[in-house]
């Protein structure tokens, strides 16, 4: 083995050159970067010192891997000097001498698709341990043993020990392999104090040869250990060495106790029937010490980048496998924790590392798809768990980890985390293989956490930011509701996520955008229900509220319904995630709401107002209506205004309801208007049984002109007086209902009009809604007032008539002075409506009283001609010289007058009967007619003569007397 090591130029340089200082970002590791999953180590070694073992184990192993030693200079070449001499060796070197080619692209970091020099400007030529040399020219390393001590930062007299002492084991262990060799007991053997430069150097040294010794063998063997007494005695031989100090560099009783121990435990074999020694192939030991000689492929000048020379690096550092027991698998595992870890060290500002991990990332899903060793898949799961664990730190709540300075990073971050979750649920977790795997997406599953965590995160935030902002505007006139402001905030952020990050999440989700707006509904939904469940009244804060809820649903739907059109389902899936928030419907109830309290407030007005009504025409207003009729159409407006000032999107859907409770309650007032008036029943008499006049009966002229009745027979009448004279119930009260009866009437088509008018002004309507005339037009007060002025006419005609049936001219007087008060009251358009009926009235009292007066009535046929007299008086009146009714009207209503009075000029004779019995009496009807029975036998029962008696006798049984 001595051929092995009697080259000293393995990395070597005659000048002897001080390490460049190691990069503060390698010694000081940020605070997100994860713990290392490679282990923690049960011996406290201090970077400095791992960094000495695996370059001591590094060189052995490069040693030992050929038969021909390496040189330390370059054929005539150097990179920064090329016109200078070489650094000590012949042009003509050996074909075996091995120099670094630095002017070719680096293969390993094309793979991983980093940058090359080649592809660098000319002046990024920098290299490791390139500095200030003679006449200041720079120098680069120009082997790899030279470049793998400055990258180790090795001082050149330890490496000059090392090599030493290499020699020396060489010369005592000849023909061995360097695996079978336990190189810090051999160290421990070779080398005394007088090796070192000082005393505190060989004890630090002797220290941690101890330790390694105690890490590799006790605390971290490849082969467990068991009970034998070599553990123990090694564990005493070492303890035992802090206090009295192991005499080194001698073939002594106490290293010969300490080589029996070590050797007992380290020939243990682990089942691969291998001559090889394991004391530094336990786990995590030799993946540390595998950490610090990958820790040398990044250029100790930029922490970002790998050196050019990286291939030849790489390919001696994987020479060490032999002895710490790596393979590939577990290089690959390895690197890819550099890779990440150097990322994240250096700030995570070159993106060429994390590809690089990603690439990195790649092949070990490779290989934990093709091998089940429990200690790797151990190792293999705190890597990725802690690969995953630090993105998924920045991506749960990627809204504050990204922005646009910055976004860029996100898709290689997402990229790395969805890459180490794939292989965790899919190549190790137990329970994926025990589902079918289909049923199972790993990367939409991620993302979908992510995009609703950190959404969730940020809707939170601007909950609290909205809240301060009300707080800060709480002075300003008109500030903004908390959930108005949330609203205009997350339609934004739903904006920023569609335009920013759902284009990367795409990749993996295909409606990310649609999950994204799915979360913030609920989220919102949460608030907003919460916020409708404590609404009792319609109120500014409220509608802005409810308003800017309702933009936003229809915001958030829009991009869910634009991200779902490719979907299988065309996005009904994510609708479903988004309940409506209903703000329109609660607005509109709230509308409804607030319609019925003011409609009932409106009736309440109305019961109390009409109460006090006395119904005088209001002064210096034409048409005579009362003042609460005023008011009624003043509220009426009111209420539009106000209704039409609400600052609701939706007063075409629902004018309806305020219509039909404006309709009702004019229907209520105009039924409370006309109510206690009567009607034509209520003055009307009852029709008295059937009578004959008495024999002392005779026609006193209670028709007759200028002849008054006597008092007895006023009092003997059979027609009632009417009650209620004056009052709220006199003629010009009743007049002053009509005419606010009739103005609310008319009034109604303004209203109506207004109505459309204000629609056209809605920011909501469409051209639909005011065209169709449906919901719009009142209904039931039209009518109302039709009916009610129906029913008040004629409640006042027959109030006026058969208020005293007295004779004609005092009659005909009061009825005269009646008509002109009404004249004066009503309104014009309705007065002709009321005299006709006070007309029909007076010619059914003409009637009554010649058909029903009771047995003190008798006629001869010559008062017929009194008779015609007094109806034509009556004609007279109505037609006022041609001032009044027009003639073809009082004809038309006196046709039942002028058929009946001719019977009372017929002769008695004529109504002879030739029935040979007696015959039922006709019944009463009331409808008088010239050929009607009970017409007939009436004016035979009031004929003062024998020959209507003997007919009545006759005919129908009649006495003389009824």
């Amino acid at each position: 083995m001595a051929h092995l090591f009697r080259e000293l130029s393995l990395g070597h340089s005659k000048r002897e050159t001080t390490p460049p200082p190691p990069p503060s970002m390698a010694s000081v590791i940020p605070s997100d970067l994860p713990p290392s999953p490679l282990g923690q180590l049960a011996v406290q070694f201090s970077e400095s010192d791992l960094r000495l073992i695996a370059y001591e184990i590094f060189v052995a192993a490069c040693r030992s891997a050929t038969g021909k030693p390496l040189s330390s200079a370059v054929s005539s070449v150097s990179v920064a000097n090329p016109d200078s001499p070489s650094n000590g060796a012949s042009p003509a070197s050996p074909a075996a001498q091995r120099s670094l080619t630095a002017a070719a692209a680096s293969k390993m970091k094309k793979a991983l698709g980093m940058k090359s020099l080649s592809s660098l400007s000319p002046g990024s030529t920098k290299s490791p341990g390139s500095g200030s040399g003679s006449g200041g020219k720079s120098k680069r390393p120009t082997t790899v043993g030279e470049l793998m001590r400055i990258q180790m930062r090795v001082s050149e007299s330890v490496d000059s020990r090392v090599r030493r002492a290499f020699l020396r084991i060489a010369a005592s262990q000849v023909g061995r392999k360097i695996e079978s060799v336990v190189l810090p007991l051999e160290l421990l053997q070779q080398l005394k104090s007088s090796d070192f430069t000082d005393q505190q150097e060989y004890d630090a040294w002797l220290k941690r040869s101890l330790k390694v010794l105690e890490a590799g063998l006790l605390f971290h063997p490849r082969v467990p250990l068991d009970k034998t007494t070599s553990s123990q005695r090694l564990r005493q031989i070492i303890h035992g060495a802090l206090d009295r100090p192991l005499e080194t560099g001698r073939n002594n009783e106490q290293m010969q106790s300490l080589r029996s121990a070590v050797m007992s435990l380290a020939t243990r074999s682990d089942g691969s029937f291998s001559d090889s020694c394991h004391w530094a192939d336990g786990s995590p030991l030799n993946l540390r010490l595998y950490e610090m000689l990958l820790e040398a492929c990044f250029d100790s000048n930029d922490a970002t980048s790998m050196v050019e020379e990286v291939d030849d690096l790489m390919e001696h550092i994987k020479k060490t496998w032999v002895i710490l027991g790596i393979n590939q698998m577990l290089h690959n595992l390895c690197f890819t924790w550099l890779l990440f870890s150097r990322y994240v060290v250096t700030g995570q500002a070159e993106m060429d590392l994390l590809y690089a991990c990603e690439s990195q990332l790649a092949e070990v899903a490779k290989d934990a798809k093709t091998t089940k060793d429990p200690e790797y898949s151990q190792v293999l799961s705190a890597t990725l768990s802690a690969i995953l664990g630090w993105a998924e730190k920045r991506l749960l709540a990627y809204h504050d980890t990204f922005d646009r300075s910055n976004v860029g990073t996100m898709e290689g971050i997402v990229s790395l985390g969805v890459s180490a979750a794939r292989i965790l649920v899919e190549d190790i977790s137990n329970e994926y293989r025990r589902r079918r795997k289909g049923e199972v997406d790993v990367a939409r599953t991620r993302i979908e956490t992510y995009i609703r965590s950190s959404l969730r995160t940020a809707f939170a935030q601007r909950m609290e930011k909205a809240d301060s902002s009300r707080r800060a505007s709480r002075n300003q006139k008109n500030p903004l509701p908390v959930l108005a402001i949330l609203a205009k905030d997350i339609g934004e952020l739903a904006v920023q996520e569609k335009r920013m990050f759902s284009p990367i999440w795409k990749r993996w989700h295909p409606f990310a955008a649609g999950v994204a707006v799915a979360t913030l509904h609920v989220c919102y939904g949460n608030e907003i229900k919460q916020f409708i469940s404590g609404i009792s009244e319609l109120t500014p804060d409220a509608v802005q509220v409810l308003r800017a809820a309702d933009k936003l649903e229809k915001d958030l739907v829009q991009i869910a319904v634009e991200d779902s059109v490719d979907s299988d389902d065309g996005g009904k899936a994510i609708i479903r995630e988004m309940p409506p928030f209903e703000a329109e419907t609660v607005i509109a109830n709230l509308v409804k709401d607030w319609i019925k309290s003011r409609i009932d407030r409106l009736k309440e007005w109305v019961d109390r107002n009409l109460q006090q009504e006395v119904w005088n025409p209001v002064e210096n207003q034409e048409g005579g209506y009362a003042l609460s009729a005023a008011e009624v159409l003043r509220i009426t407006d009111e209420t539009l205004e106000a209704f039409f000032q609400l600052p609701i999107p939706m007063h075409p859907a629902v004018l309806p309801d305020l219509i039909i409770g404006l309709d009702k309650y004019l229907q209520y007032y105009v039924s409370k208007a006309k109510s206690g008036c009567g009607s034509r029943t209520t003055y009307m008499p009852t029709m008295p049984a059937l009578t004959r006049c008495t024999t002392e009966s005779k026609f006193q002229g209670v028709w007759k002109k200028k002849e008054k009745s006597p008092p007895s027979q006023k009092k003997n009448s059979q027609v009632p007086i009417a009650n209620g004279e004056g009052g709220s119930f006199g003629v010009t009260q009743i007049c002053v209902r009509i005419n606010s009866l009739h103005k609310i009437r008319s009034e109604l088509d303004v209203v109506e009009k207004r109505v459309i008018t204000h629609l056209r002004n809605c920011e909501s309507a469409h051209t639909d809604d005011f065209s169709n005339g449906l919901g719009k037009k009142f209904e039931l007060t039209p009518a109302a007032c039709i009916e009610g002025v129906q029913q008040l006419s004629e409640s006042l005609a027959y109030k006026v008539v058969f208020h005293d049936l007295s004779p004609i001219e005092p009659f005909l007087k009061g009825l005269e002075q009646n008509l002109t008060v009404i004249a004066e009251t009503v309104h014009e358009r309705v007065r002709t409506r009321i005299i006709t009926d006070i007309m029909r009235a007076s010619f059914d009292g003409f009637l009554l009283v010649l058909l029903a007066g009771g047995p003190s009535r008798a006629f001869t046929i010559q008062d017929s001609q009194i008779m015609e007299q007094d109806f034509k008086s009556m004609k007279d009146l109505f037609w006022a010289n041609g001032d009044g009714l027009a003639m073809d009207l009082i004809d038309k209503f006196s046709t039942t007058v002028r058929g009946v009075l001719p019977l009372f000029s017929t002769d008695t004779d004529t109504y002879g009967s030739s029935a040979k019995s007696r015959l039922p009496l006709p019944p009463t009807s009331g409808q008088w007619s010239g050929m009607e029975p009970n017409t007939l036998l009436r004016v035979l029962c009031y004929r003062n003569d024998e020959s209507a008696t003997r007919f009545l006798k006759k005919t129908y049984n009649l006495p003389k007397k009824l």
